[in-house]
């Protein structure tokens, strides 16, 4: 999978709706696979803000879409700035 570009957006530094927001639309999106197992969307959700919290992954912000991502922290560029 190729390295996320784009802006690293704190979590801490959304309000509690937008990021309620942008884990919602992340784990509603179609091609999202968990696996045989069914999960609600506040199970998805949470385990998505748990990966947060703990580092293992990051907010990414597209200036040329407009758009965020959640990606997996090891996959940053090298140079990308630390949140």
């Amino acid at each position: 999978m190729p390295a996320q570009r784009g802006l690293v957006i704190p979590y801490e530094d959304l309000s509690p709706e937008a990021l309620r927001g942008v884990l919602e639309e992340y784990v509603s999106r179609e091609g999202t696979d968990y696996g045989h197992a069914t999960f609600s969307l506040a199970q998805k959700v949470a385990a998505v803000r748990r990966l947060l919290e703990t580092g293992h992954a990051v907010i990414v912000f597209d200036p040329d879409t407009q758009s965020c991502n959640i990606t997996a922290r090891q996959d940053l560029p090298q140079d990308a700035p630390p949140s």
